[in-house]
């Protein structure tokens, strides 16, 4: 179901950092010039539904896939749709038996997709002695530089790691009022909260803030968007917004943006009704329903992007 998208009027200052308008996705080269539709795919996959719909999407597309599960993360349904050749099962820090897959699958190419539990990256690893030598080599600890270092590795030895966005190019989010409506007197208020999500994520402090009137009530905390709406939740949240942005310089292989069915039930139980999300970036997963859930539920969602 495609819902219209509505224009907003207001002109912005000739500042602003971003634009706010219908537009839509811009032609996205995610996959590599030379990508060969019909080598081996591994899908490392950690929870939810995102890698439940990339695996449809590449299958559909006639990729042949493997699945590296992550024990504990990875939903059991899709584990179970794999045949036993093709599945492997791995905990949080096995980095050196996943590598060994990656060359039993034969994958030329490999493709991230879900989160795994900020939190067991210190508490709940299982380190191998290729996980302990890269952790012993990173100066800085967090989920950018760890897994960064683990798409090094995995290049080295002769995997190409894609945009973890491939494959999912119809659920981008589009720019525009995507869903319900945005008066113009609060076009300042959502100024200011993309000034300053740009500013947190250039920081590498989180991807998402909730501004309340030129008010930052919070930033996102390590442990994600649900958390950060679910703190929020204890101020008065009329007019409050969500926004949710992309890193300068992101690098799509394994941080890509979400917005799924349950930070839409977050955002309506601590009632917030208005989230804006950065176009061409963010994967709204299983996109026409999530539209129609957000319509349902009276959640404003906006598609802008960072000039």
């Amino acid at each position: 179901m495609d819902l219209p998208q509505k224009e907003i009027t207001l002109p912005l200052s000739p500042f602003s950092p971003f634009q706010v308008f219908p537009f839509s996705n811009l032609p996205l080269n995610l996959l590599p010039p030379d990508h060969n539709p019909n080598a081996p795919h591994a899908l490392i996959s950690g929870k939810g539904n995102y890698p439940i719909l990339l695996s449809k999407r590449a299958k559909k597309a006639g990729i042949p896939l493997r699945l590296i599960a992550v024990e504990g993360e990875t939903p059991p349904k899709l584990y179970d749709s794999f045949r036993p050749e093709h599945r492997t099962l791995v905990k949080v820090g096995q980095l050196g038996k996943m590598l060994k897959v990656l060359k039993k699958f034969e994958a030329q190419y490999a493709i991230m997709a879900g989160q795994i539990s900020p939190g067991k990256l210190f508490k709940g690893l299982h380190p191998d002695l290729k996980a302990v030598s890269l952790l012993a080599s990173l100066k800085e600890k967090n989920a950018e530089t760890i897994f960064g270092a683990i798409a090094d590795e995995i290049t080295k030895v002769g995997t190409t790691l894609l945009d973890a966005r491939s494959f999912m190019e119809e659920d981008l989010a589009d720019g525009g009022i995507l869903v319900g409506k945005f008066p113009d007197k609060n076009m300042p208020w959502l100024e200011h909260g993309i000034k300053i999500a740009t500013e947190v994520s250039r920081l590498d402090i989180g991807q998402a803030v909730i501004v309340r009137k030129g008010t930052v009530l919070a930033v996102e905390p390590y442990d994600g968007t649900d958390a950060l709406i679910e703190y929020c939740a204890k101020f008065k949240t009329k007019d409050a917004i969500l926004v949710k942005t992309s890193k300068p310089n992101q690098d799509y292989r394994f941080d890509v943006p979400v917005l799924g069915e349950r930070t839409l039930q977050k955002l309506a139980a601590s009632d917030i009704h208005t989230a804006a999300i950065a176009a061409n970036s963010t994967l709204l997963l299983d996109k026409p329903n999530l539209l129609k859930q957000a319509k349902d539920l009276k959640i404003n969602l906006i598609g802008f992007q960072v000039k």
